[in-house]
């Protein structure tokens, strides 16, 4: 039934995405945000006048070290690129360290901020460190714009999984619901970024809520146990993503026209205006969160549904409507954490099952059924995955991050902010 309204849905809007922009450019905007670049010295000193030739995603450009060593090719959007430095334009007695190092692989996951750097050994191994120090501050800041993202998930996961005990495996989909109709509003309709923010969280949440009275309440109701309700969403995961697919193709939907492509340079870091607003975003969304489950009624009763639910009813607590609550709370936050991750690394029919892993694993790490702990989770992931490719594969990042997870589990079971359960 769910999935018969979901098709509905997307026919619907399907009509719209028929007339959708070209997903490529062939060439940047005069003054595009995006850029590859970097600065080749020799023995300490700049090396000027070496050709570097960028391509990628139908797009070619040539461009020389100025007299600083340093080059910037401005590229149409976040994508796969490769970078070849022209041996043959390298001045007499400058080589390079490894024969095979002319080339260099730019890949659509390292576009966290709105500058990608490559750097090319000449010589002897004598400016790593220097380089080391900005390189760190970039995936510093790239990590926590990531871990804010996660956490606007997670902490849908966590309120779930505390009020009702069900790990919603397919939650990725209302992530993906959100960026879908981000592209779909902004990109496709032409509407301004923030009224289709506004207009996508009003129908995350409302997605939300006809799952719960759908789907959730009349399983419930019938009392389905929970292993059987996690393999029903896994199945409703499945179901969605590939409606997702049906409607909006296999190929990325770029975001690069809303508006966004301007960025700021906060000393050796150059952010897009689009990951500032997610960030912003994210933090004050997320302080809000914080204010209802601490401040309000529903946030009180929401936690009390939480720590037990059969004394929470018994105190007179309707926990069906808490539940309905938790649950259109979660659609909405997944559908913004859609938005700001559609801004940050473009849209797509899976973009939510991509981090869906890395979700749960904040939750865990933070503490099941703890919407602090799945912050801090997050932020810890977040900020991992983009600290590892400093020394790992940049194919291998979320890998990293699961192997944090199970570190820590080996110290700390509960989690970080996790309760030790008690025995006996």
């Amino acid at each position: 039934m769910l999935a018969a309204l979901a098709m509905s849905l997307f026919a619907f809007l399907g009509v719209f995405t028929m007339a959708g922009p070209a997903n490529a450019e062939s060439e940047p905007p005069e003054e595009s945000a995006y850029s590859i670049s970097g600065i080749l010295n020799f023995e300490s000193e700049p090396v000027e006048g070496v050709s570097l030739t960028v391509e990628g995603d139908g797009y070619t450009e040539t461009v020389e070290s100025g007299e600083d060593g340093r080059w910037r090719v401005p590229v149409p959007g976040p994508g796969n690129y490769t970078v070849t430095l022209d041996t043959e334009t390298l001045p007499d007695g400058v080589d390079l360290r490894n024969e095979d190092g002319a080339t260099a692989e730019v890949t659509e996951d390292e576009w966290s901020t709105t500058n990608v750097g490559r750097l090319f050994a000449l010589g002897e191994d004598t400016r790593q460190s220097s380089n080391f120090g900005s390189q760190l501050i970039e995936r510093l800041v790239a990590g926590l714009n990531f871990g804010l993202l996660i956490a606007l998930g997670a902490i849908g996961i966590t309120l779930i999984f505390g009020t009702t005990g069900l790990n919603n495996f397919s939650h990725g989909e209302l992530v993906t619901f959100g960026g879908l109709m981000a592209w779909l509003f902004a990109v496709v309709m032409g509407l301004n970024i923030f009224v289709a923010l506004i207009i996508v969280v009003i129908l995350g949440a409302a997605f939300g809520w006809v799952q719960d009275a759908a789907l959730w309440k009349p399983l419930r109701k019938r009392g389905v146990r929970l292993v059987p309700a996690m393999i029903v969403s896994i199945g409703l995961g499945l179901a969605l993503r590939y409606i997702y697919q049906l409607f909006f193709g296999g190929a990325i939907l770029p975001m690069s026209s809303v508006g966004l492509s301007g960025a700021i340079e906060f000393g050796p870091v150059r952010i897009t205006t689009g990951s500032l607003l997610s960030m912003g975003i994210s933090i004050v969304t997320l302080v809000l969160v914080g204010l209802f489950l601490t401040r309000t009624r529903v946030g009180k009763a929401t936690r009390a549904v939480s720590d037990n639910p059969s004394l929470a009813s018994a105190s007179g607590i309707n926990v069906d409507r808490i539940i309905r609550i938790v649950w259109t709370t979660a659609g909405g936050l997944a559908a913004l954490a859609g938005v700001m991750l559609a801004l940050y690394r473009q849209s797509s029919w899976d973009m939510g099952f991509q981090v869906l892993l890395l979700m749960f694993a904040a939750v865990t790490l933070g503490g099941l059924g703890s919407a602090y702990g799945a912050l801090v989770g997050s932020l810890v992931v977040g900020i991992f995955v983009e600290l590892s490719t400093l020394f790992i594969p940049a194919d291998l990042k979320y890998a990293a991050a699961l192997l944090i997870l199970i570190l820590v589990l080996l110290v700390r079971p509960q989690g970080i902010l996790g309760r030790r359960e008690r025995v006996g």
